[in-house]
């Protein structure tokens, strides 16, 4: 069968993106419930290199996504759940990420602080509740994004798009992006499996 150069114009794309994705910068959804405001996040995962996300979903259900809200963002972001706070930090920790929360606490920093070359997962928390308590604990620090006017927060989304939006100045300045890409062998692996998405 012909290859046409549309096929090879996706082809391109696929290896353009994947040569890109971050092996070790990645966000930890903490019981964020509106499916929009998660949908938002794996766009700007997607928009940003970030390649997966642990969701830690503790006595609720993880949002139903909807293929039209996340424009088709879900295909390209892995997302791996959890039950437990203290198995999903062991196990990010072990893959040699610092644990970093979003917070206003007294030792809280702002975010351009925070050094995103080393590497990093950011654990964002509800609206109304925040992160949960035992989580934030077992995070080295906390962040907050600087702001200027009335108001205290962002949308939980619009945070995230902020934050990995800062992570990728960093090492885009850095001249880290292909340095941190993922191994050959997973970029491969995932390129197979995006050709038949």
């Amino acid at each position: 069968m012909q290859d046409y150069p549309r096929t090879d114009r996706r082809k391109q794309r696929i290896r353009e993106v994947l040569c890109r994705r971050q092996r070790d910068l990645t966000l930890v959804m903490n019981n964020i419930h509106d499916q929009h405001n998660v949908s938002a996040i794996l766009r700007s995962c997607d928009a940003f290199a970030v390649p997966e996300v642990h969701l830690l979903y503790v006595g609720q259900p993880f949002p139903e996504v909807g293929r039209k809200s996340s424009a088709s963002a879900r295909k390209w972001v892995r997302r791996i759940r959890h039950k437990d706070a203290g198995e999903m930090v062991q196990r990010l920790q072990g893959q040699g990420l610092e644990l970093i929360c979003t917070g206003f606490g007294p030792g809280s920093i702002s975010l351009p602080q925070w050094d995103f070359t080393r590497p990093t997962a950011v654990i964002l928390g509800n609206e109304h509740s925040g992160v949960q308590e035992d989580l934030a604990l077992m995070s080295s620090q906390e962040i907050y994004i600087p702001m200027q006017g009335m108001v205290q927060s962002l949308n939980v989304s619009v945070a995230a798009a902020v934050i990995l939006y800062e992570a990728f100045r960093q090492r885009q300045q850095a001249g880290l992006l292909e340095e941190r890409a993922l191994p050959g062998d997973r970029q491969e692996e995932l390129y197979h499996e995006w050709l038949k998405k």
